[in-house]
């Protein structure tokens, strides 16, 4: 993997874009100008191609990643990616917030849409023709994939979006139409059959910088495949066809099976100009102590199956958490509000879901909670080395500093072995084939430990001798297959939805997805409000687009469904 080389370039194909780009989506203003070139018509001689083309690689980790640099246009806000939604949503991060539609209100989705269509889709759109001119094929190849999967997610986020005359400003088009989710899915099975065109079509050159996989086109034509295996696992309940042509990309072998062939993107340690350290990191390991809150459920999932990814996926800065048994620490609501609290709520003791405190100091929040923020830093828990870049928790158990454990350079997973072996499980158990389900789902949880525990490299620092050993991940697989083995169809699914969505961090794109197809798992710790009105089946429309164009309606609530989605409300609110 290529580490993140923008160091050179960036502050000039910035430069570039800011001035030539304009999109529909923001309130446009008409200002005569005396000149008599149109600055928005670009050519050879005033456009580099691989500047641009670096900007695009990077905004296009930004729209799954979020973060970004006080210098980034059009990515500056650090919560502005789609991982950190499914995330929260899907009880990994910390979902702050007793009602869904009010912490998901029309203004929070400005920085995901700007990104998307400004920071990627525009920034393609200018590119492609100067690149194809060229005969930078391959250019056009990673881009068409980009593209494929920045509308694919917008689709599964916000459903019918603008896309047909999306970024015909320069036509004069400045109330885009809003176009119905099916036809751009199809649209991104196309853009993926011109990417794997220009993958093997002959090129004048290769990108200078490939910031995913160094120009190994062999291995792009792998993710392109994978991706049609995600897309395809998305729209099998829409789709009669999926299946058959899901089995077929695997028979063929042509996907991504092997995690040095993993889709991702590499972080650095670039503390500015650029910044080029993981967003999750510098959100939890600032001078000022940790950011996220990590949820509750996640952390004492692993906890309760011995799950041998917690010491690298989770930092604890402190062994107790007040209110918690193991090791006592006596209720404090300065620290820890509900800490106090003596009666759950009833969804809370009824389910059997743990309240408030976890055990051996892996201090997070529940699913809901809306109490104040006290000054709980540097107790909080933070994410560790995987995938973030943070510190392998080797029970040193001491405050996190800017430059703490692998100081960034984490990854973004975007297509990963593991998530094939998931989707696999997943087909597999829809057909109705449940002993090769729990198959694959071995296959899958193997793989992801194994990328897991090979992270702990990056932290130079760390002990690793309580790392979990080979029979610790053993013993784990084990218990999991036995646990799969005995449950009924409904535990199994279960089963593979905590485990889809234990493998998830750093990709809520994917468990988002998967809880909203599969209605599983029906076990996620219920939101602290036990009235929290529709979950999240899409978002808002942000206000700033809806706003400015007259063809674009606000959705009438969240209960609005994506074409894909026909399984009913997701069940664990």
């Amino acid at each position: 993997m290529h580490t993140f080389k923008i160091e050179i370039m960036k502050k000039y194909s910035y430069l570039i874009v800011g001035l030539v780009l304009m999109i529909q989506m923001e309130s446009c203003e008409t200002t005569e100008l005396d000149i008599t070139e149109d600055p928005n018509d670009l050519t050879e001689a005033s456009l580099d191609v691989d500047n641009l083309f670096i900007t695009v690689q990077e905004n296009f980790v930004r729209h799954i990643a979020g973060g970004g640099s006080g210098e980034d246009l059009f990515a500056n806000n650090p919560d502005s990616g789609l991982d950190e939604i499914g995330m929260d949503l899907t009880r990994i991060g910390n979902f702050f917030g007793s009602l869904y539609n009010a912490q998901y209100l029309d203004a929070a989705q400005d920085g995901e849409w700007r990104n998307a269509y400004r920071g990627v889709l525009q920034n393609i759109e200018t590119m492609i023709p100067i690149a194809e001119e060229q005969g930078l094929n391959r250019h056009v190849g990673i881009a068409r994939f980009m593209q494929a999967y920045v509308y694919s997610s917008m689709v599964d986020f916000f459903g019918d979006i603008p896309f047909n005359d999306a970024l015909q400003a320069r036509e004069g088009v400045f109330a885009p139409t809003v176009t119905p989710g099916a036809e751009i899915y199809a649209a991104a099975f196309d853009f993926l059959d011109q990417a794997d065109a220009n993958f093997t079509n002959a090129t004048v050159r290769d990108p200078l910088n490939d910031l995913f996989y160094g120009n190994d086109f062999d291995k792009w034509q792998l993710a392109t495949n994978s991706l049609r295996l995600k897309l395809l696992a998305q729209t099998q309940l829409v789709d009669a066809t999926a299946q058959g042509q899901f089995n077929a990309i695997i028979a063929s072998g042509n996907y991504i099976q092997n995690t040095e062939d993993d889709l991702q993107f590499q972080w650095g340690t670039g503390l500015a100009n650029p910044e080029t350290r993981n967003p999750r990191y510098v959100d939890g390991y600032s001078v000022t102590g940790a950011g996220d809150y990590i949820a509750n459920w996640y952390m004492d999932q692993m906890m309760k199956s011995n799950d041998p990814r917690l010491r690298f996926i989770i930092y604890r800065q402190t062994n107790a958490v007040p209110g918690a048994n193991l090791p006592g620490l006596p209720p404090d609501a300065g620290q820890l509000g509900c800490s106090v609290i003596t009666n759950p709520p009833p969804q809370y003791l009824s389910g059997g879901f743990s309240f408030c405190s976890l055990d051996n100091g892996y201090w997070g929040r529940d699913h809901g909670s809306e109490e104040g923020i006290p000054a709980d830093n540097f107790l909080r828990s933070t994410w560790g080395v995987y995938p973030f870049g943070g510190r392998f928790d080797d029970s040193r158990l001491t405050e996190i500093s800017l430059t703490t454990g692998a100081q960034g350079a984490g990854i973004t997973p975007i297509i990963t072995a593991s998530l094939i072996q998931f989707l696999q499980a997943e087909m597999a158990m829809a057909a109705g084939d449940q002993a090769a389900a729990g198959i694959l789902l071995q296959q899958a949880v193997a793989t992801h430990v194994g990328k897991v525990r090979n992270s702990g490299i990056v932290d130079p620092d760390a002990d690793m001798s309580l790392a979990p050993t080979d029979t610790n991940v053993a013993d784990f697989l084990a218990t999991l297959n036995t646990n799969f083995q005995n449950a009924d169809t409904m535990g199994r699914w279960n089963i593979l939805g905590e485990q889809f969505i234990m493998a998830s961090v750093g990709m809520g794109i994917d468990s988002y997805n998967f809880y909203r197809r599969t209605n599983f798992p029906t076990t996620l710790q219920p939101n602290l409000n036990p009235n929290p009105g529709m979950f999240m089946n899409s978002l808002f429309y942000p206000a700033n687009a809806v706003n400015n164009n007259s063809n674009l309606s606000q959705k009438p609530n969240n209960a609005v469904f994506v074409y894909w989605d026909t399984n009913g409300t997701p069940p664990a609110n």
